[in-house]
C-alpha cells in the first residue's frame, strides 16, 4: 500500500495543499480552527504521517535535542538524561540520545547525526579533557555556526557554548571538611583519568581541603572512571598504605572521584578480609540512585542529577542564552565513612 501523501489529505479535507501543510506541519499562520479540526481529522482518517523534516521548515524548530553521553548504563548519566527528558517533555520536546562509550570517535559521529537530524541543540553530559579532540570541536563549530545550540557540563572552551556549573571543586572540599571535623586524618585519592577536567577539579578540592586541616594524601592513584578502575586504585592503596597505622584505631579513608569508582574500592576492601568502616572508610562523589542499596550506605557528595539535566534541557531549548546554571550540592555522611557507627 503506498503512503498516504499530504495531499490526499488535502483532497480529503477539501482544501488546498499549502493549508493542509500549513496545518500538519505547524507553520506560523494557521487558518481558521474550523478548518485545522477538519484537516487533521483527515489525516487521522487515512493514517497520514507528517514529515519531520518538512515540519522542521515550516515551524524552523525540530523540536528534538541530542544528548551525548559517555556510558548510559552509568546510573550517573542515566539520571542526568532523566532529567533532561523530563523538562524537553514539558516543552513539547523530544530527547535523541547517544552512548559513546568514550570513545572519542563515537561523540564526534553522534555530533554529526544531529546535526543530520537538525536537532535544535545538543547537550554535551560527560566530563571534557583538558585539550578538546580537534574533531569534535570542528564538527561543533559547524553546528552552532548553523543555528545549533550546545550545552556542556562546566567550562569546556568551546566557543558559544551554554554551560550548567557544577561544584566539583568546592564540593569535594566540602566532603574532606566534613571528614576532617569528624577526626579523621588518613587519606588516600583514587582519581580518575588525570586528562578529565572533572577529575582535575575534585582532586584539587580534596587537596585544597586537605591542606586546609595541615594535611596531604597519602597517595592519589588514577584509574579508569568505573568499578572496576576504583578497585585497582583501591587495591594499590591499600598495598602501599595499609588499612591503619601501627597502634592506632585510625582507618586509612579512601576518597573517590565519582560513586562508581567507591563502589569498586568497597569490593577491594571486603576482599581483603577488612571491613568498612572499621578497618578502611569509603567516600565517593555524585550520590547516584543505585548508592542506596549499598550496605554499609555510602558516604558522598550529593549533586542534584536530574535537575542537572533539567538545568542542561532549560538552556538548549532557551531562544536567548539566559547564562550559566549553577548547580549546588551537599555532604552526605552515611557509614562507610564520616557517620556515627
Amino acid at each position: 500500500m503506498p503512503a498516504v501523501r499530504l495531499t490526499d489529505v488535502a483532497v480529503r479535507a477539501g482544501v488546498s495543499l499549502a493549508t493542509a501543510s500549513r496545518v500538519l506541519n505547524g507553520s506560523l499562520r494557521s487558518p481558521a480552527e474550523a478548518i485545522a479540526v477538519r484537516v487533521r481529522a483527515a489525516a487521522d482518517e487515512l493514517g497520514y504521517v507528517a514529515n519531520a523534516q518538512a515540519q522542521a521548515l515550516a515551524r524552523s524548530s525540530t523540536g528534538l535535542v541530542g544528548v551525548v553521553v559517555h556510558d548510559i548504563s552509568d546510573p550517573y548519566f542515566s539520571s542526568i538524561v532523566r532529567g533532561a527528558q523530563h523538562a524537553a517533555r514539558e516543552r513539547r520536546s523530544q530527547v535523541l540520545l547517544a552512548s559513546t562509550d568514550r570513545h572519542e570517535q563515537s561523540e564526534v559521529d553522534a555530533v554529526k547525526a544531529f546535526a543530520t537530524y537538525r536537532t535544535d541543540a545538543i547537550i554535551l553530559a560527560g566530563s571534557r579533557g583538558a585539550h578538546s579532540d580537534q574533531a569534535l570541536t570542528r564538527e561543533l563549530v559547524r553546528y552552532t555556526a548553523n543555528g545549533g545550540r550546545l550545552v556542556t557540563f562546566g567550562h569546556t572552551g568551546f566557543a558559544g557554548a551554554r554551560v550548567v556549573e557544577v561544584a566539583n571543586e568546592d564540593g569535594a572540599a566540602r566532603l574532606v571538611t566534613a571528614l576532617v571535623a569528624r577526626g579523621r586524618r588518613r587519606f588516600a585519592v583514587l582519581g580518575g583519568p588525570e586528562e578529565l577536567v572533572t577529575t582535575q577539579h575534585r582532586v584539587a578540592g580534596f587537596r585544597r581541603a586537605l591542606a586546609a586541616a595541615g594535611l596531604e594524601p597519602l597517595l592519589v592513584v588514577r584509574g579508569e572512571f568505573t568499578s572496576e578502575g576504583g578497585r585497582s586504585a583501591a587495591e594499590a592503596c591499600l598495598e602501599a598504605a595499609g588499612p591503619g597505622t601501627e597502634g592506632s584505631d585510625q582507618p586509612l579513608c579512601l576518597l573517590a572521584v565519582n560513586d562508581v569508582m567507591a563502589l569498586g574500592a568497597l569490593a577491594a576492601v571486603r576482599a581483603r578480609g577488612l571491613r568498612v568502616p572499621a578497618d578502611v572508610e569509603v567516600a565517593g562523589f555524585d550520590d547516584i540512585p543505585t548508592l542506596r542499596d549499598f550496605d554499609p550506605p555510602m558516604t558522598t557528595f550529593r549533586l542534584p542529577l536530574e535537575e542537572m539535566g533539567r538545568r542542561a534541557a532549560e538552556l538548549a531549548l532557551a531562544a536567548d542564552d539566559p547564562g550559566a546554571a549553577h548547580i549546588e550540592g551537599e555532604v552526605v555522611l552515611r557509614l562507610s565513612a564520616g557517620a556515627e557507627r
